[in-house]
């Protein structure tokens, strides 16, 4: 009996010894290709800390672990502990070598830093189109910017557009209302985003099937955004693989990243030929009202050269990408938490004739609305990271940033650090009395010269649908408290099942 127990100590030591130089060994692989042979010991000293994980994979398993787990921090929590407090750190995430970013003023800089640092999401190249891509961002692409933005940013242009998104959110409340099954209600408010973007761009040349099925093309590219080659339950790539689950080819891998690339493909050819034929539509109506698209097809670039329908349905997507998640999104939550709160509630609707009264020459919100929506927007921060890339080997707070290594700017852990918002989980609107946070701490809507351009126009458009929901409006939730889906956005997992009722 001795014998037996002192060899199973044996043989147990010896499993464990062999698994932990197993695994050792295996996680010292990225590092070696990545880092090892890439770069001399003077790069690889100013390299933030952190590891690349195992081979292929990386650390994404670790990070997908914990944003299914409803405690995302967790990962970040793990990077803190090993490597200590520096707010910025390195890891292969998503098959791709990564600088993680999550101090305010790190992530402030990566962000207006257009010198080292372009736009990284892993699939927008797919998604816009080479040609189309690579106008997004050329430098004449900031002017261009500017010139489209002003009929949707500021007072005076947002003050135009309150009749059209007043008509959308009440038509809609009211058909809500008259419904005798539950609605899925992060779903349809997101609808209502869209519509409100399309109305705005191409006014009201869209009949509801038109919309419906640009809608559907659309979700296909904003999923497909961060899209990337990653054998994962939960990711695009996955469920192409299980597709080509027959095929025993060793080139699997190139096959179904190549699918993916096709499914984006089409879903961006179908939008761009929906458009093509409203704008068609319009051209062939002499009466057709000045709306934004009609000003987008008069702006002429630096060298006095007019857009092309390509391009013009580009600036379209580019907007719908920026605006229709973030408005979508933070609606629902912000009804949700405040059904949630019945005293934020109550001081809410005492604020809400103070928008009713300005709103014809003012597109500000009630100061108690407007904390409400800062508040919503921090808890709920539309994608979990801001993608920038390195063009080039670049140079931050005397960290190395190797070239076309993705920089992934968390702003949504800092609109969670407990030493810039005490209680960071919990829904308060009071805290911004008299709260201006510093530089980079708050970013719902990025910042530079990417910052989400469609971002005044998101706000309004929440401020409108929580006016007209809050006064003649309630929220019942079948099933509140739910599960949140954290990726690529932060969604209840159930889509808030819900009835609207509407008050006497």
């Amino acid at each position: 009996m001795h014998n037996f127990d002192f060899w199973w100590s044996i043989l147990t030591a010896v499993a464990i010894g062999t698994c932990v130089f197993v695994f050792g060994f295996l996680g010292k692989i990225n590092e070696w290709y990545y880092v090892r042979t890439r770069f001399g010991e003077k790069e690889i000293k100013l390299l933030p800390p952190g590891d690349m994980g195992w081979p292929l994979i990386g650390s994404t398993w670790s990070f997908i672990k914990a944003f299914k787990s409803q405690v995302p921090e967790s990962f970040l929590n793990s990077l803190k502990t090993r490597h200590g407090e520096t707010g910025i750190y390195k890891a292969s995430l998503f098959c791709n070598p990564s600088i993680i970013v999550c101090h305010p003023e790190l992530c402030r800089k990566v962000l207006t830093d257009d010198a080292q640092f372009k736009l990284g999401y892993p699939c927008l190249s797919m998604i816009l189109g080479g040609k189309s891509f690579d106008f997004f961002l050329s430098s004449g692409h900031k002017q261009f910017r500017r010139l489209t933005t002003s009929r949707i940013n500021g007072h005076e242009a947002l003050s135009t557009h309150i009749g059209s998104i007043e008509d959308i959110v009440i038509t809609t409340l009211q058909e809500w209302s008259r419904r005798d099954q539950p609605i899925l209600f992060t779903d349809e408010t997101n609808s209502v985003a869209f519509k409100v973007i399309i109305t705005i761009f191409l006014g009201s040349a869209c009949d509801a099937s038109v919309m419906a099925e640009m809608e559907k093309h659309y979700t296909c590219l904003f999923n497909g955004l961060f899209c990337s080659a990653i054998n994962i339950p939960g990711f695009a790539f996955h469920k192409a693989v299980k597709v080509s689950l027959k095929n025993p080819c060793m080139k699997i891998y190139n096959l179904c990243k190549c699918m993916i690339s096709c499914c984006l493909h089409q879903a961006r050819k179908m939008l761009v030929k929906i458009i093509q034929g409203v704008l068609a539509e319009r051209r062939e109506k002499a009466n057709a009202g000045k709306d934004i698209i009609d000003f987008i097809k008069e702006v002429e670039d630096e060298e006095g050269e007019k857009l092309d329908d390509e391009h013009i349905i580009i600036v379209l997507l580019v907007f719908l990408l920026a605006g229709h998640e973030s408005s979508g999104r933070a609606v629902s939550w912000a009804t949700m938490y405040l059904h949630d709160h019945p005293q934020v509630l109550q001081k809410a609707k005492i604020s809400v004739p103070y928008f009713r009264k300005n709103k014809r020459r003012s597109s500000e919100q009630g100061p108690r609305v407007k904390k409400v929506i800062d508040e919503t927007l921090r808890l709920r921060t539309n994608i979990f990271a801001i993608f920038r890339e390195a063009k080039k080997d670049a140079n931050l707070n005397g960290h190395f940033i190797p070239k076309g290594w993705k920089v992934l700017v968390c702003h949504s852990a800092v609109h969670m650090d407990p030493e810039i918002y005490p209680n960071p989980k919990q829904f308060l609107p009071s805290r911004w009395d008299d709260f201006k946070p510093k530089a980079g701490a708050f970013l719902p809507f990025g910042a530079g010269s990417f910052t989400c351009p469609a971002a005044d126009l998101a706000k309004l458009e929440i401020s409108i649908f929580l006016h007209y929901f809050l006064l003649n409006y309630k929220l019942e939730q079948l099933n509140p408290g739910g599960p949140v889906n954290y990726l690529p956005s932060q969604v209840p997992a159930d889509s808030c099942p819900a009835k609207i009722i509407k008050l006497n």
